[in-house]
């Protein structure tokens, strides 16, 4: 009754622990490019795009602009010697124009016609932004290739550690047949010692590669931002691409840089048109607009004046040429990385297709070397029991049948590894 108690204390206990997820090599990528620390810099570029088209749509708000001065001048204004005469037989007094001058006082400029500006300026901010947003895709693409691999890194270990652990419970079984055969007098303790002294070695194996799992699964962890310790990782089938054309996140980054090129020329043809503007100015001080009264006497006054201004700036003539010329070689320049990268690509892409084929011939034979490596051995432990091959010789057919499984394994998941590789070349 205890014992059927404790079994079912067992089971409960085991229902309530957490099942091992399964894990996929695109939910790591997801997860990593969600965690990644620079996903949080297209928050700051969009925010950054906001404050800069807001600083450019207030260029149509009234500039306005408040200053204080006082100036001593050395020589103003002053009526001619006949008229002061004439002035003077009429008992009038005339100061004059005073050379101490006071003002405070405001201008105020609205603009009605910028010739483009804002709209260009507007245009150039934007692309950059866009062109900013492509630069972290493409640094977020490449996280893409470092979780990809560490996912085959473990899987490729952990099928090691697996085919180990088979060659260890093989190595175990022969060895204590080895040991009743001792026993009997059939088997020497040569043969003993060296059969557990490879099991141990193996043992040993098996204990390394699962500390290098550990750490796998560990940096693995750090780019997705989840515990991966227990989760298997699924494997994947060797699925080619469904196109052979290449979609990078480099190729939108070249586009946004030529289109922020040609934003730029549109800023520099706006630069060329006149503007137009209304403005008013007005102060409180002395002297005032009426020179006349001013002269007769020094008392504050309060003037305005207002009107419309057209300017045009030709010195933008002297350097369209060469900032034309300068677009154009930055055009250039974008063309030639595009035609580069693409190049490269083209030639990455052509190895590793050639890689695929290479393991997809390859491991045809591989089963066939593993079945044959099985049946060998087999024979040699028939072998050994009946005195026929000493534990050397099982041991050899032992240690080639466990390198013929790892082989074939290795190759499998680096035929999967190839076809990822692929795909992160064409962005698929």
């Amino acid at each position: 009754m205890i014992r059927k108690y404790s079994v079912f204390l067992i089971a409960a206990a085991a229902s309530c622990m957490p099942a091992m997820a399964d894990i996929t090599v695109e939910q790591c990528v997801e997860l990593a490019h969600d965690n990644y620390p620079l996903l949080r810099k297209y928050d700051i570029l969009q925010q950054t795009d906001k404050i800069n088209i807001s600083d450019i749509n207030k260029s149509w708000l009234p500039q306005i602009g408040i200053y204080a001065q006082g100036t001593v001048q050395n020589v103003v204004p002053s009526f001619p010697d006949a008229l002061n005469n004439i002035l003077e037989q009429m008992n009038t007094d005339v100061s004059g124009l005073g050379k101490t001058q006071y003002k405070i006082g405001v201008d105020v400029n609205q603009t009605i016609w910028d010739g483009g500006t804002s709209k260009a300026r507007r245009t150039v901010a934007r692309s950059t932004s866009e062109q900013q947003a492509a630069a972290v895709d493409v640094q977020l693409y490449a996280v893409r290739e470092r979780v990809e691999n560490l996912f085959f890194g473990i899987l490729l270990v952990e099928e090691q550690t697996k085919i180990s652990e088979q060659t260890l419970a093989l190595l175990q079984n022969n060895l204590a047949k080895l040991k009743s055969m001792e026993s009997n007098g059939t088997a020497m303790q040569c043969d003993v010692d060296m059969v557990e002294a490879q099991t141990l070695a193996v043992d040993q194996q098996i204990i390394q590669v699962k500390g290098q799992t550990q750490c796998y699964r560990r940096l693995l962890g750090i780019y997705t931002g989840k515990e991966m310790t227990k989760e298997k990782l699924v494997k994947p089938k060797p699925e080619m691409p469904a196109s052979m054309a290449s979609t990078r996140p480099e190729l939108d980054l070249f586009a946004a840089q030529a289109k922020a090129n040609n934003a730029r020329q549109n800023e520099i043809s706006s630069s060329l048109m006149p503007k137009i503007g209304l403005f008013a100015q007005a102060f409180y001080g002395y002297p005032g607009f009426n020179n006349f009264k001013s002269m007769m006497d020094r008392d504050l006054s309060f003037n305005i004046v207002a009107g419309m201004k057209v300017s045009w700036n030709l010195g933008a003539y002297y350097t369209r040429k060469n900032s034309l010329s300068r677009i154009k070689l930055a055009n250039a320049t974008v063309e030639t990385d595009r035609d580069v990268f693409l190049f490269t690509n083209k030639l990455r892409t052509n190895e590793q297709t050639a890689r695929i084929e290479e393991l997809q011939k390859v491991i045809e034979n591989d089963r066939r070397i593993s079945d044959l490596r099985t049946n060998v051995r087999k024979a040699a432990e028939s072998q050994l029991e009946n005195g026929v091959i000493d534990a050397t010789a099982l041991l050899t057919k032992i240690t080639d049948e466990n390198q013929a499984r790892l082989t074939s394994s290795i190759h499998e998941i680096q035929l999967i590894q190839s076809i990822y590789q692929l795909k992160y070349t064409l962005n698929q």
